[in-house]
Parts: structure tokens; C-alpha cells; sequence
């Protein structure tokens, strides 16, 4: 597939068979992905590939901190309530996901187990939780550089045929991420991408969103 037909097909996945994705299939897809772009070259990033019984555990104790109501705790800080524009397109999409889904606005049970698939990684086969060397705070450019490699690691999946979602609601219960998936304490823990084979049969996995006119966000200067 040429680059610019794979970007444009690729749509985030949030529904997956109960297959097992073979670790020759993810060791193929990093090693695709560690091409990416980074400042300097520096390469900050580490990948911990979850699956099985500690990707398990991950699930529960997020479950189960947030129906006790425990705070979400990044490893850094963000801005957790988007405003303006960015707000619209956030509701946007979830207007769309509902829409799929057949989610009333008034049900409030459905929308809350939509809520928690996402801190189950949406039942992936498989989580790549991406980190960075905690020395590198104030570490904005090397965020930036995990967000390359983000992009690279979820487009090589496409190309084999896998889905995937960049999910931040799962690692907003960072310690537990780091308990059941062995992170070192000399790592930030940055994100996870849910990862596995889509069912098709999933409805929301056919719902793709739509991106702004370039002009809308484009200036060009001298030309």
C-alpha cells in the first residue's frame, strides 16, 4: 500500500477478536516502527508488549481504582479538560462512536461501560506501553519523539492487517500499569496502544473521523 492510501485508511480500532497476536507479528511491526524521526537522534523510547495474565491484571486494577473512585495519576502533568475547538472535535467523535453503537444520551449504564473499555485497553490481545528515561523532564521534545514512534507503530500494524487505538485512558492509572507490567521507577510512563486483530463485526470499529480543511490550520509564508 503507497503511504498516502495507508494513512488515510488507517482509523483507530476499538473492538478486537479474542486472537492472540504471535510476538514474531509485534517484534516485525517495532522493528518497522523504531525508524522513526527523533530529535537528534536520540531514540528516548522504550516499549513493554503486554499480553496474557499481566495485561490481565492491568484491566482489573484499573476496574477496579476507578470504581472506587481512586484520582487518575499521569507520570506527567497535561491538561485533562480540552476547551474551544478541540472540545467540539472530542465530542464529535464521541457523538459518532454513540451513534455506532446505539447509545442514547440518557444511558447513563451503557455510557459508562463505554467509559471503562477504555481503562480495559478495550479488551486488546495486546498493549504496547510506551515510556521514556525520567531524566529527560522538562521532557516535551522527547514526548514529541514517542508520538512519532505512536504514529509509526500504528501504521505498520495496519499494513499487517492489525488494528489498533492510542489510548491514553490506560495508563491514567499509571501505577498499576508499572506494578503488573514490570516498568522500572527510572521510566515515565507516556502511553499505551491497544493492539490485536479488529472484529469486524464490532460496529464502532466502523466509524472513522473526519480531519479540518488544511486551510483552517495552514499558513504559508513567502510563496
Amino acid at each position: 500500500m503507497e503511504f498516502s492510501e495507508l494513512i488515510k485508511a488507517r482509523k483507530s480500532v476499538r473492538g478486537y477478536l479474542p486472537k492472540p497476536v504471535p510476538r514474531e507479528v509485534i517484534e516485525e511491526i517495532i522493528e518497522v516502527a523504531k525508524w522513526a524521526p527523533s530529535s537528534m537522534n536520540t531514540q528516548p523510547w522504550h516499549v513493554h508488549v503486554v499480553t496474557g495474565e499481566p495485561l490481565e491484571r492491568i484491566r482489573r486494577g484499573n476496574t477496579e481504582n476507578m470504581v472506587k473512585g481512586v484520582p487518575p495519576k499521569r507520570d506527567f502533568p497535561m491538561k485533562e479538560a480540552y476547551e474551544g475547538i478541540h472540545r467540539k472535535r472530542q465530542v464529535d467523535i464521541a457523538i459518532q462512536l454513540f451513534d455506532a453503537m446505539g447509545i442514547a444520551r440518557d444511558d447513563k449504564e451503557r455510557r459508562t461501560d463505554w467509559v471503562m473499555r477504555g481503562f480495559r485497553q478495550f479488551d486488546a490481545p495486546v498493549s504496547l506501553v510506551l515510556t521514556y528515561d525520567k531524566y529527560l523532564e522538562p521532557a516535551a521534545i522527547s514526548q514529541f519523539d514517542l508520538g512519532a514512534l505512536s504514529h509509526a507503530l500504528v501504521l505498520a500494524a495496519w499494513e499487517r492487517g492489525l488494528g489498533s487505538v492510542i489510548n491514553g485512558q490506560g495508563i491514567m492509572q499509571s501505577a498499576v500499569v508499572r506494578e503488573h507490567a514490570g516498568i522500572p521507577d527510572d521510566q515515565n510512563i507516556m502511553i499505551c496502544i491497544a493492539m490485536g486483530y479488529p472484529d469486524e463485526d464490532f460496529v464502532a470499529n466502523s466509524v472513522k473521523s473526519v480531519r479540518e480543511d488544511a486551510a483552517n490550520f495552514v499558513r504559508y509564508v513567502g510563496f
